[in-house]
């Protein structure tokens, strides 16, 4: 099975080109939102770190937000319990699309959490700076202390671009990324 993680700024379209690939997708951020409404477990452990911000099942996001704006800290400790549930979950989820041809890995901190292997292919997303600050605002929950505070726990985007084997621009058009799509498909399969 070929993995295909997709790296690239916070609202470069990371998610949107992980589907055109047609494959299985592990998506971590919906893996995260199940997490706050489903998982009991995770509440239990941010509440210990964090009384001040976890009051009730299932997690508002709004508190996971306040506490991450509280305190630099904060991210990290909440990052740390996530992740760690969130790998759990990338495992089943290989385990069970094992016999597929390839998967598409949409997971924020892959690189940083040292998630992908040396055998992975990975994918740059690349986008120009308007089309991304375009794509940011319309999101219900847009908060750009919020997005700092996520980028600052990121690698550079440099690193990132030379750590991948692919670039594909996405200029926001269907057509045109799906093009883009095609040709990597064509060269990795």
């Amino acid at each position: 099975m070929i993995k295909i993680g997709i790296l690239g700024e916070i609202g470069s379209g990371k998610s949107y080109i992980a589907k055109c690939f047609r494959y299985p997708v592990f998506n971590a951020d919906n893996e995260v939102s199940k997490l706050y409404k489903k998982d009991k477990k995770v509440f239990n452990k941010l509440k210990k770190i964090l009384p001040n911000f976890f009051y009730k099942f299932p997690i508002d996001k709004n508190e996971v937000s306040n506490a991450i704006l509280s305190n630099d800290n904060n991210l990290k400790k909440i990052v740390k319990i996530v992740h760690y549930e969130i790998k759990k979950k990338l495992k089943i989820f290989l385990k069970k699309n094992q016999k597929r041809k390839a998967v598409v890995l949409d997971i924020p901190l892959l690189l940083e959490n040292k998630i992908n292997s040396k055998k992975d292919i990975l994918i740059f997303i690349e986008s120009k700076k308007k089309d991304i600050y375009k794509n940011l605002i319309k999101r219900k929950n847009y908060n750009k202390k919020l997005l700092n505070k996520f980028k600052k726990i990121q690698l550079p985007i440099d690193y990132k671009r030379k750590k991948s084997q692919f670039i594909v621009k996405n200029d926001f058009t269907n057509r045109s990324v799906k093009r883009e799509v095609n040709k990597v498909l064509k060269y990795i399969l």
